[in-house]
């Protein structure tokens, strides 16, 4: 169902025809709920440090943590110190937690712990993310800026600076929930919008691309040139929001894929069967999903992706950012 569902969300064919009317009634309690908010009947709440969201409008994921990647990357260089918020999507405690770097990724999610390995940040996960923010910032008063891992459609945290990420699909059919993949109606305001050359929507648009890293590690931390790979026969897993586009990526780099496993996203690998891997097969997956296939299987290589983003971005978060900190409410920048 929903490999039929990402399909239908691409066309407006009949399945996403058929399910047309049930979007009008999510649109219509996205709309009632966007207007509660602004009247103050439901309550937002605003953090001492500025907070910049990187997030998307459309379900299933936008390949958006790279960018949060990049973006933690970019405020390092500029001295400032960040934290992250995330939700923690798919794990099964329900409490405000930090995550480090030996969490399970069932406690905390997937991708709070690879942000938090890959980035060596202070990062919280809490059902609701001002809960996650207060803490971080109790814990780690130093922090500056928090990037919010997802939460463009989360109104119960103000923000200061909205990034919405595209991918290839774009908005797919443009239609919301269930006919299409949109969790709002698109256009609406943000800040920046970060997607590829095809995507023409939206103003302040900047182009982001995506491409493979050079090397794969392992859970020993060894590192192999993806050249390396080749002449191999592999077994390739992706637990992601469009698999597909991990397998032609690897393909691209001339890597033999002997057999692929399209997982859903953020697939639990230890409540699901295990998957038929070879103990002599040499395995491939994304960084997303090393965190947790590394418990069963440490010799995977993961690839991870990473972006580059026009720099014109940068020069334009830069100024907006140094205006919030410098604002009343912020903190000085660095």
């Amino acid at each position: 169902m929903r490999q039929a569902l990402q399909s239908a969300w691409l066309r407006r064919g009949v399945l996403a025809r058929l399910l047309w009317p049930l979007s009008l009634v999510y649109g219509a309690l996205v709309a009632l709920r966007g207007r509660l908010y602004r009247s103050g009947r439901l309550a937002s709440s605003k953090l001492t440090v500025p907070v910049v969201v990187v997030g998307n409008v459309v379900a299933g994921g936008a390949g958006k943590t790279p960018v949060l990647l990049a973006v933690l990357e970019h405020l390092r260089a500029r001295g400032l110190s960040a934290g992250v918020i995330s939700r923690g999507y798919g794990r099964k405690s329900r409490q405000c937690l930090e995550v480090t770097a030996t969490s399970p990724a069932q406690q905390v999610g997937d991708e709070p712990l690879l942000i938090q390995r890959a980035a060596g940040v202070p990062v919280f996960v809490a059902r609701k993310r001002a809960e996650a923010g207060r803490a971080l910032v109790a814990a780690h008063p130093q922090v500056q800026v928090i990037v919010s891992d997802d939460g463009l459609q989360h109104l119960a945290l103000q923000r200061d600076i909205e990034l919405c990420v595209f991918d290839a699909r774009g908005v797919g059919n443009g239609w919301l929930l269930p006919a299409g993949p949109l969790r709002e109606p698109w256009p609406r305001p943000v800040d920046f919008v970060l997607a590829g050359k095809e995507f023409t929507g939206g103003s302040n648009r900047f182009t982001v691309e995506r491409e493979l890293a050079p090397l794969a590690c392992n859970a020993a931390g060894d590192r192999m040139e993806l050249s390396g790979l080749r002449g191999r026969p592999l077994l390739a897993v992706a637990g992601i929001a469009n698999p597909a586009g991990f397998f032609t990526m690897l393909r691209g780099q001339g890597l033999a894929l002997e057999c692929t496993f399209a997982l859903p996203d953020h697939y639990d690998f230890d409540n699901n069967a295990p998957l038929p891997l070879d103990p002599a097969s040499t395995v491939v997956c994304t960084e997303k999903d090393a965190v947790k296939l590394w418990v069963s299987r440490p010799d995977a290589w993961a690839v991870p992706l990473v972006v580059r983003i026009e720099p014109g971005f940068w020069l334009a978060l830069d100024r907006l950012l140094d205006a919030k900190l410098s604002s009343a409410h912020g903190s000085e920048t660095a």
